[in-house]
């Protein structure tokens, strides 16, 4: 069985289609989804979203934080950028963990900090995406 999915980035819609799982990362871990989940709303944090669609193919796409609703078997998930392994820049996003690890450094105040530790995560997912699926 499928459901509708759609995934919306903050700049332009990601994936919008039928799917038949879906894997997101959140603060307890990946969380799946399959056709007749309950009804439920959770945070999602950066790292690896993935997607299987009818035809059999399994999609992946680094996220950065956002949230899913699932409703009436519908999936809505909502983030802040969603990108394929092809469209990673790895020097640009290795630039943006070099200076997320240096601000984090020059512990300046609590929102530099969790500013700092939320460009990590980004740039950590993206990487990671890159070198497990890229092409």
């Amino acid at each position: 069985m499928n459901f509708p999915l759609h995934v919306l980035a903050a700049d332009s819609p990601f994936y919008e289609g039928e799917c038949e799982s879906l894997v997101v990362p959140t603060l307890d871990g990946q969380y799946g989804v399959q056709a007749g989940h309950c009804n439920t709303i959770c945070a999602i944090v950066p790292g690896t979203l993935t997607y299987r669609t009818p035809d059999g193919e399994t999609h992946p796409a680094a996220v950065a934080s956002g949230i899913m609703k699932i409703e009436n078997g519908e999936v809505l998930v909502l983030v802040d950028s969603a990108l394929r392994p092809e469209e990673v820049d790895e020097v640009r996003q290795r630039r943006a963990a070099d200076e997320a690890k240096e601000a984090l450094l020059q512990r300046r105040s609590i929102e530099e900090y969790h500013a700092a530790q939320a460009r990590l995560a980004r740039a950590l997912a993206r990487l990671n995406v890159k070198h497990k699926f890229g092409r």
